[in-house]
């Protein structure tokens, strides 16, 4: 166990971290001893599949595989609000509370040789509107310099790595192809590849789950939310991914880094997982984060993902769709200082209350297509981005049905299957 004393306000707890999760409530112990090599640490893999939901642990919270490893070290850290441990809180021996801390400070307090944050798209506080240019600047409460890794500085550049020996990357992904986390986590790989530094990946449960499906991304689509021949849906977690990215050689000329992957503890990807705090402005709950893939389609259209309301990648709606049944109108808010359709009404569906989805859905956006006005407006050439393909565009364009759209994927989902199982951490 590790223990630390905080002082917050006028009160002295003992912060003890039990992983949220922790081996010691499953009836497990947990391994002291630190990893040499990725097989080894990967090899710390999961537990039955009836364990609770609580007792997941998270690779940050597997610190007794990672701190050793940093010990007399010069660190760098990829992170942003989602990079947290979860403690219990205890005053002369008894639980009072639960709380989380930010791996950054947990690192500080560890008294972890911390250089520079380098911050994702939305930043170090995850506040930023997507696509917003986010400065460099410093953390007020560590006083270390953060990094922003968005904008024209996706990929640390040489001297901002000067002096670090390990890069740590703690991000929560979701799962889907566009979401840019993925695509960050490869730029560092890359630079630190180039840099001869090691990258330490803290892996995260994935809360879309095993789902793998949608096209899979042509090369002459490639952009920051498109960077590999994956499909919409990966089925991945974060460190697998981060291993399929180096076996499978996509960094640049071939190179690959040195990689270690810190697993979660008691976890499987059937489990359900729900996340402690919003992955970015715009994924505000369980419900966000399932629909997201489906309905980020919708960012490359005329119609509204709802940015701006309170219902984010819940509801979808235009001016140009039938004015009957369900509206709502768009006004600036965190995470979207001008949305799409600023105060005008919107009308679509509210799919805030629906069961959880298994599959990417593809049913509104070919509704919304069939009740569009003018239909020669609803695509724009960002939907080709986020599809990965032309095809996809065309089916709907020349009214190809849900099902024989989804049969054009089969092959690729196939391929792609055979090739993650290579890189797979947990138990299906």
């Amino acid at each position: 166990m590790v223990s630390y004393s905080l002082l917050k306000n006028t009160f002295l707890f003992s912060f003890i971290l039990i992983a949220a999760c922790g081996n010691s409530i499953s009836g497990q112990k947990t391994k002291t001893e630190s990893p040499k090599e990725e097989k080894q640490v990967n090899g710390e893999n999961t537990t039955a599949k009836d364990l609770p939901i609580a007792h997941i642990k998270t690779g940050a919270e597997n610190y007794t595989a990672y701190l050793p490893l940093l010990k007399g070290k010069k660190v760098g850290i990829v992170t942003n609000q989602t990079g947290i441990l979860h403690f219990t809180l205890q005053k002369s021996g008894t639980n009072i509370g639960e709380s989380d801390m930010s791996i950054v400070d947990f690192l500080v307090d560890q008294k972890v040789n911390l250089k520079t944050i380098f911050a994702p798209e939305h930043g170090f506080r995850g506040t930023a509107d997507a696509g917003e240019h986010v400065k460099d600047g410093k953390d007020k409460q560590t006083g270390l310099p953060i990094v922003s890794l968005y904008g024209n500085n996706k990929k640390p550049k040489p001297e901002q790595l000067q002096g670090i020996d390990i890069m740590l990357f703690d991000l929560q992904d979701v799962g889907a192809r566009f979401y840019t986390y993925i695509s960050s986590l490869h730029y560092v790989m890359e630079a630190c590849a180039e840099n001869n530094i090691q990258v330490i990946v803290l892996d995260r449960p994935n809360p879309n789950g095993s789902i793998i499906d949608g096209p899979v991304l042509e090369k002459e689509n490639t952009s920051f939310v498109g960077m590999h021949p994956i499909p919409v849906l990966h089925g991945m977690t974060i460190g697998e991914y981060a291993k399929m990215i180096n076996g499978e050689k996509w960094l640049k000329d071939g190179i690959q880094c040195r990689l270690i992957v810190i697993p979660c503890l008691n976890y499987n990807r059937d489990m359900e997982y729900h996340l402690p705090v919003k992955p970015s402005p715009n994924l505000p709950n369980d419900q966000a984060i399932n629909l997201y893939p489906s309905l980020c389609f919708f960012e490359g259209t005329n119609v509204s993902v709802g940015r701006g309301t309170n219902k984010q990648f819940q509801v979808y709606g235009s001016p140009y769709l039938p004015k009957k049944g369900f509206s709502f109108t768009p006004a600036p808010n965190e995470g979207a200082k001008d949305p799409l359709y600023n105060s005008k009404t919107c009308y679509g569906e509210d799919l805030s209350n629906i069961k959880h989805v298994n599959q990417l859905e593809l049913k509104w956006l070919i509704d919304a297509y069939k009740k569009t006005e003018d239909k020669s407006k609803f695509f724009i050439p960002f939907f080709t981005k986020l599809a990965g393909t032309k095809k996809l565009q065309e089916q709907i364009e020349a009214g190809k049905s849900e099902t024989e759209i989804r049969e054009s994927w089969t092959k690729g989902l196939s391929d792609f299957k055979q090739t993650r199982k290579k890189y797979l951490i947990y138990t299906e």
